[in-house]
């Protein structure tokens, strides 16, 4: 028995932040899974990371070069192979969780950000063309991405709602959520079949927040803003699935929208390496982890209950934040609008790397 399946005895399951071509084709991921691994997300870093090495995927992009594929084809055909293998390989904990967990998680195009019907058109493109019962397809949660993810579960696609930093995004988010499985319940779709999650970013909180801190002499509350801001988040969702609203969802077989904690690395050296995973442990949650956090975890992580130890002291935490100057909804504000730029940048750069490669490779 792992830490990874004692932390599902609490409730939690741990995701892993990473694909690769490398991952899938060595073994590595089902020695993962044998650990207890349950799911698997992406993003347009990851794939830019992933892709850009030379080496696993030469050969299949030289072959989409000889069949004149342009560099949007060429992405989306090499994602698509991953992002299915990576599903087939988790298909068994998909089925031993009755669709629970098992999930691997696929991201729009982050250039669609701030289009609602573009994110519709390309989730229902990248859903049929993946065709795996245990994708999930990620959207932002901007305003604009709001009524998609509605439209999205009212369709019957499991969506995995990314970029959240705020409370006041959980609420519209969840709403969303709720009235998405009300409109598919209504079609006569089966909700009991509906999965999906709400990715809480945590680590970025502290990374905007300490050096503002730093600028104030404000020393106590360095690295806290980012556990207590989660945690909030979390007691805010404990509420929202308690109204008689969802209670008519959950007698028909609905499972709640899981809080999962991204951006859990640490980023400063001087905070415990699993800071981000031992303070957000509780149930009905997911943390999804990129490699070396899970390696520190499965090393000397803490197991225990713990994002809903000390509310009070959450709460505390922001108002001191409060009365430094430091307003959270503007720190919040910030942190999705360059989310949604870094994710964009990263993108562009992948297209640019995979167009050099092209070119290169052009029959002469």
């Amino acid at each position: 028995m792992s830490k990874l399946d004692d932390l599902a005895k609490l409730g939690q399951s741990i995701w892993l932040d990473f694909i690769s071509r490398d991952l899938l084709n060595s073994g590595q991921l089902d020695d993962l899974v044998s650990q207890g691994l349950r799911g698997m997300t992406s993003n347009p870093s990851i794939f830019n990371q992933a892709i850009s090495k030379a080496g696993a995927y030469d050969d299949d992009i030289k072959a989409l070069v000889a069949k004149g594929k342009s560099v949007q084809q060429i992405y989306e055909a090499l994602a698509f192979h991953d992002i299915q293998n990576a599903c087939d390989a988790l298909r068994p904990v998909y089925q031993r969780s009755d669709r629970l967990d098992g999930y691997v998680s696929l991201e729009v195009s982050p250039t669609l950000a701030h289009d609602t019907q573009g994110t519709i058109n390309q989730v229902r493109s990248y859903f049929n063309a993946v065709d795996r019962p245990n994708l999930m397809i990620k959207i932002p949660a901007t305003r604009e991405g709001i009524p998609a993810i509605e439209a999205m579960l009212g369709e019957g696609i499991n969506v995995n709602v990314t970029l959240m930093f705020s409370v006041s995004q959980l609420d519209d988010v969840s709403q969303a959520f709720i009235s998405g499985l009300e409109h598919l319940k209504a079609r006569g779709g089966d909700v009991s079949r509906m999965a999906s999650v709400a990715s809480f970013f945590v680590s970025r909180m502290d990374s905007m927040i300490d050096p503002m801190l730093d600028t104030r002499g404000v020393d106590e509350l360095r690295g806290q803003l980012g556990l207590a801001n989660a945690q909030l988040a979390y007691h805010r969702f404990t509420e929202i699935y308690q109204s008689e609203r969802w209670d008519a969802l959950s007698r028909v077989g609905a499972r709640v929208q899981r809080v999962l904690w991204a951006s859990t690395s640490t980023k400063d050296p001087a905070y415990p390496d699993t800071m981000y995973v031992d303070g957000l442990i509780g149930p009905d949650t997911v943390n999804t982890v990129p490699p070396e956090t899970l390696e520190a975890f499965l090393d000397h992580g803490t197991v225990a209950r713990t994002v809903d130890r000390d509310v009070d002291a959450a709460r505390a935490a922001v108002e001191k934040l409060s009365s430094v100057g430091i307003e959270l909804d503007e720190v919040t504000d910030q942190l999705l609008v360059e989310g949604v730029q870094k994710f964009a940048s990263s993108f562009d750069n992948l297209l640019q790397s995979l167009e050099t490669r092209r070119a290169a490779l052009q029959p002469s």
